[in-house]
């Protein structure tokens, strides 16, 4: 039978335990504490809060356990996403409280880059993997993976591997060796020009009198993606896809391509966030390239590419997608939050019909209310269409 606290201390409880397994969301430890400080005050009653670390598939548990008084203070906070065993004199009705032990609850940046070392890291280790391989194209979101995984695992359990295209910049190339060297990781190049024009030579007689397009861009993205599994299968560290949160939710990604991967530490981080989080971990001394941070996001499968040629700013994409994903606005919401009626509609459509793609990731960490997955499933067949405003 389920018994509420205020039941509890009405039959004569003189402390109140629970014991929890609570999920990480951003701001979840300080939402928990003001929620546990309410009891206690309701109940008149102290608290001890018990919760868990550690990360389990998608879910995250960030630790943070509490010891609250009667009347509402806390006098024991607990790290987060780091085990503690503390002893603490909890204070009984008409008794004075002694000393107190708060840990401060991280900075919002750090909250997350920790519940993503955290995720990645327990996967791994727990999945009975001793390593992680990741491609590494010299752009923000592979090189954040890697510094996440460097930190989660230690670096030598991160390899590291660039696979230049004849489209690939030879800035990408060198901020890709420069993030290896800084975290110390291992790195190797493994050329895919010749797998793909392999490609395009079998291929050929089906693709004649057809212009460049998104095959041939895909060529490119799935002979990496092969390549990395082959080193997974040969070498046995798990393939970690880079992909993030708005290229998972505007179908930015390629299927059997960038997507391959057991994990997908960044699944659930929008690319504005990414940025973020790339600051963050650079602000004792430049571990991610400054360039990789400065420059123009780009896939680089055909020549001159950026990502702003397909995708709105991310700036301006991220705000409508949080509203649409996290915060499950209408379009006619959105818009009538000031966005461009063509703009939010395009982005609905792109969001909705690309569930098939979200469904065939590897899971990742969850940051969010929302992420995609357990949170938020579409039916893939429907004969739903986007209203226009």
């Amino acid at each position: 039978m389920f018994v509420i606290p205020t039941q509890q201390a009405a039959a004569g409880a003189q402390l109140l335990f629970n014991i929890n397994a609570s999920p990480f969301h951003r701001g979840k430890a300080a939402d928990r504490e003001r929620m546990i400080v309410e009891r206690a005050r309701a109940t008149s009653t102290p608290v001890v809060y018990l919760n868990l670390v550690g990360g389990q598939d998608e879910l995250v548990f960030d630790g943070a356990s509490l010891v609250v008084t009667a009347d509402g203070t806390v006098i024991h906070r607990s790290p987060q996403f780091e085990e503690d065993l503390f002893v603490v004199d909890v204070p009984l009705a008409g008794e004075s409280p002694g000393g107190t032990s708060l840990t401060p609850l991280l900075d919002p940046i750090e909250e997350v880059y920790r519940a993503l070392t955290t995720g990645l890291g327990d996967y791994v280790r727990k999945n009975g993997f001793q390593s992680v391989v990741i491609g590494l194209s010299g752009g923000i979101d592979s090189a954040l993976t890697t510094a996440i995984a460097a930190d989660a695992l230690g670096r030598d359990a991160v390899w590291g591997v660039a696979m230049p295209s004849r489209f690939s910049s030879q800035h990408s190339i060198d901020d890709a060796l420069e993030l290896a060297s800084n975290l110390g990781v291992r790195f190797d190049q493994v050329p895919v020009d010749d797998v793909y024009a392999s490609f395009l030579g079998s291929l050929a007689p089906l693709f004649a009198g057809t212009s460049f397009g998104v095959a041939e861009e895909n060529l490119q993205a799935r002979a990496r993606g092969a390549i990395l599994m082959a080193i997974s299968n040969k070498h046995g560290p798990m393939v970690v896809a880079t992909g993030n949160k708005s290229e998972m939710a505007a179908g930015y990604a390629t299927l059997y391509g960038d997507m391959v991967g057991g994990y997908a530490v960044l699944k659930d981080v929008f690319k504005t966030l990414v940025y973020e989080l790339a600051r963050w971990r650079n602000k004792d001394g430049e571990v991610i390239p400054q360039n990789s941070i400065d420059k123009a996001p780009s896939a680089e499968l055909r020549p001159d590419q950026k990502d702003s040629d397909s995708l709105p700013p991310y700036g301006v994409l991220d705000a409508i997608l949080e509203r649409y994903i996290e915060d499950d606005w209408s379009v006619a919401d959105i818009v009538g939050d000031g966005y461009d009626p063509a703009l939010v509609s395009r982005v609905a459509r792109m969001v909705d019909r690309n569930e098939y793609k979200r469904r065939q990731a590897a899971p990742g960490v969850k940051i969010t209310t929302k992420a995609f997955g357990k949170d938020r499933r579409l039916p893939i067949t429907n004969a739903y269409q986007t209203p226009v405003p």
